[in-house]
């Protein structure tokens, strides 16, 4: 990987930039599933959209085999890669709640168990998943089952 292009990339992020040179490096480049064990050029941890768009542009503009990852659950480890690209998501944490219309929005990086929190308080569910420590990304896209998915589905 072009060092300079590391570097711009740095400088360019509000988020964090890891290679495998970097401390953090072994760490944030895991999964849930402990049998996955890929190694990334460059792990984009992304602190909001504008840092997402900045990470998509550079693994283009490199030719970077890009995955995505919201909670890093995928049992299959679609969300990393070797040689490649890792767009983190999991820093983008906010929940926001709207109780007159009974509605939540969240970025991508919340985990379930962070959703329940906020809304279960409110007499609000989300029928998706169960696991508590899968992302909601992963469960709205990829189609968890929840625990009341029979109910209201």
């Amino acid at each position: 990987m072009d060092s300079a292009a590391i570097a711009t990339l740095r400088n360019r992020l509000r988020g964090e930039v890891i290679t495998p040179h970097d401390p953090p490096y072994e760490q944030a480049r895991r999964v849930w599933n402990g049998s996955i064990d890929r190694h990334p050029a460059v792990i984009a941890r992304c602190a909001d959209a504008e840092d997402v768009q900045c990470a998509v542009t550079f693994g283009r503009e490199q030719d970077l085999l890009t995955a995505v990852r919201g909670g890093g659950h995928s049992f299959l480890g679609l969300s990393t890669c070797d040689d490649g690209l890792v767009i983190d998501l999991s820093p983008m944490k906010s929940i926001a709640v709207d109780l007159p219309v009974r509605t939540v929005r969240v970025q991508p990086g919340v985990l379930l168990g962070e959703l329940d929190q906020h809304t279960q308080p409110h007499g609000m569910v989300v029928p998706a998943g169960i696991v508590t420590h899968t992302g909601v990304a992963g469960l709205t896209l990829g189609g968890g089952l929840g625990w009341v998915h029979r109910r209201y589905a």
